[in-house]
């Protein structure tokens, strides 16, 4: 859509979402802006704000007066979301639908089923994480269409829009971000991961001047910790005829570890701090202590400054006036609590812990079983380190950096709300440079200059313009390999089952647009009665082609989410078909199934898995 007036990204947050553009029509056509996003602050109050957080509040019946929610292009709206929701709904945790999008990736559940709030009452209101996700893309339509659309075509669904998902995102959750968006309005997206987004939106921030700050040999650690999740990447700086280049090398695992685990960490100290007063807490008032601590640590985060914060609970009894419980956050114990339990010194080689699986768990979220961010850090460039060994990397001048330890990087672009902090990122850097020292390779250093509120919405526009032809392309395509299970033929054994071989069918890096074939590779495909389809997924194997076929794959290659789908055939038949893929300019993965006569063909969707 080269044609649209504006080139718009789109940060879809866990806590916090954000909308920036370029008017390709103003004078400066280059200029990303941030688009400030109305929404009702206060009962019956509409105010814009640069963020909308990414909160939903479902009144009971007859709870909030005629009007209360009323935004200017809607008078009969009967939900919030934004500020209000999410400051009014951290006292009513029960109505209140938070961190939607990590519940999008979640595979454990049915992501279209109304789930949340997901300790809402059975009487109580609830949608699905993509309706969630669909709701707050709707109102950042409806609100830059009330503010913008001055002629019907700067609607902003008649845009070029960027919408991001998290680097760890899988094909799954990937397919259920573009439903949401398109169930908002949106039939021309592209995805985009959201480390490469915050590394575009330092690209524009300096103009030509990042060629100064990097060099050739140079490997950037995008670190990236929001709300919900912790995303690594890792960018290379090569170089291609006589230019700079730059190649987005690996990503890291989904980790549900950010600042929701870290509100929840506060909460549990305040709550010990307000037992030695005699004051116990029941479930809900934790939930709302656990909001209120989110609020006190960005309001202290903000503004190193401050040394304490208030955080308010409401009491156990109808009265509320009298009956609230009060208690000041210290500051002292927000940085206690944040570097020494999730950034903690740890060892080059260090391990994240396991936790032992119970039998019986209580539903929600998969969070990581440890909170160390550093450890998980430390598993990544392992693991990495592993992956490319064999890779010929560009090599810095004057670099003396060890070969064993070619993942370390030489910089880093902070992301995430959580870094605001100058206490966490100067322990991070502490912990790499530590590293660093003991493998005699060089400091890392870090990249200036990042918007760690905007830089995700930024980068996606910047990046629609690079889709353009104008500005740096970062190199990269898939984050990780796709495979497929293959049954295979073998006799049946009492309590076992036929082992599944992994076929390649879209190659780690494999581009938009893109698309392979595996013709001389025949299988049988089961028609005409469900079935089940294996899929798997590597971050690790870089070298497997299209066709690929691996035996072993337990220990470097991960179950997804599989799918379970009824296939159009005139009863059971297993036809033979070979397999042919494409990842598409929006950056699914779609993979057909085309019969030896060519006369049928099957495609395997991935948002199937869950009707």
């Amino acid at each position: 859509m080269a044609s649209s007036r504006f080139v718009v990204g789109i940060d879809l947050g866990t806590t916090n979402s954000a909308l920036a553009y370029v008017d390709t029509g103003a004078a400066d056509p280059a200029l990303v802006k941030s688009f400030a996003i109305p929404q009702v602050v206060q009962p019956g109050t509409v105010e814009e704000r640069p963020l909308l957080p990414s909160f939903l509040y479902l009144p009971g019946d007859g709870e909030q007066p005629a009007g209360a929610l009323k935004l200017p292009w809607d008078a009969a709206r009967d939900y919030a979301v934004g500020e209000f929701a999410r400051n009014f709904g951290s006292q009513v945790p029960t109505r209140l639908v938070a961190s939607a999008k990590s519940w999008l990736g979640h595979a454990g559940v049915d992501r279209k089923s109304a789930i949340l709030p997901f300790r809402a009452p059975d009487t109580g209101k609830r949608i699905s994480p993509v309706e969630a996700a669909t709701r707050i893309l709707k109102h950042l339509a409806e609100a830059w269409n009330a503010s913008m659309a001055k002629v019907p075509d700067h609607r902003l669904e008649l845009q070029e829009i960027v919408l991001t998902v998290p680097a760890s995102f899988d094909a799954m959750a990937r397919d259920l971000t573009v439903e949401a968006a398109k169930a908002a309005g949106f039939d021309q997206l592209t995805l985009l991961e959201e480390p490469q987004a915050a590394f575009y939106s330092w690209l524009d921030s300096l103009g030509d001047g990042w060629r100064k700050d990097v060099t050739v040999g140079d490997l950037v650690l995008v670190a990236d910790v929001g709300g919900g999740t912790t995303d690594f990447t890792l960018i290379e700086v090569g170089e291609e005829a006589g230019n700079l280049a730059l190649t987005r090398l690996a990503v890291g695992d989904h980790l549900l570890l950010g600042g929701d685990n870290m509100d929840l960490a506060l909460a549990h100290t305040a709550a010990a701090a307000l037992a030695k007063t005699g004051t116990k807490l029941d479930a809900n008032q934790m939930l709302q202590l656990t909001y209120g601590c989110r609020a006190a640590k960005e309001f202290l985060l903000a503004d190193s400054t401050r040394q304490s914060a208030p955080v308010t609970v409401l009491g156990k009894g109808r009265s509320v006036i009298g009956g609230s419980i009060k208690y000041d956050l210290p500051r002292a114990d927000v940085e206690k609590v944040l570097i020494d339990g999730f950034f903690p010194d740890c060892a080059r080689d260090a391990e994240p812990a396991k936790a032992r699986v119970g039998g019986l768990q209580e539903l929600g979220l998969p969070y990581v079983a440890d909170a160390a961010v550093t450890r998980h850090l430390a598993s990544f460039l392992h693991r990495q380190a592993e992956a490319l060994a064999t890779r010929e990397r560009p090599r810095r001048a004057g670099s003396r950096k060890a070969a064993g330890d070619a993942t370390l990087p030489t910089a880093v672009l902070f992301n995430g709300g959580v870094f605001k902090s100058d206490a966490l990122r100067n322990r991070l850097m502490a912990v790499l440079n530590g590293w660093a020292k003991a493998s005699k390779a060089d400091a890392a250093r870090v990249l200036a200059g990042a918007d760690l509120d905007q830089a995700v919405a930024k980068g996606a526009a910047y990046y629609g313009l690079v889709r353009r032809g104008q500005g740096i392309r970062i190199r990269g395509g898939t984050a990780r390999a796709y495979y497929i299970g293959v049954e295979t033929a073998a006799p049946a054994v009492p309590g076992l089952t036929p082992p599944i071989k992994a076929l390649c069918v879209a190659p780690f890096g494999m581009e938009e647009g893109t698309e392979a074939d595996l013709p001389k590779q025949e299988f049988g495909l089961v028609v005409g009665e469900e079935a089940e389809f294996r899929f798997l997924g590597s971050t690790l194997r870089r070298d497997d082609k299209a066709g690929t076929v691996v035996d072993e794959w337990e220990e470097q290659i991960e179950e997804l989410t599989p799918m379970r789908v009824t296939l159009d055939g005139k009863g059971r038949q297993v036809v033979p078909v070979h397999l042919h893929s494409k990842v598409t300019e929006v950056g699914q993965l779609e993979l057909w199934c085309l019969s030896r006569d060519g006369k049928h063909r099957w495609k395997l969707e991935y948002n199937v898995r869950e009707k």
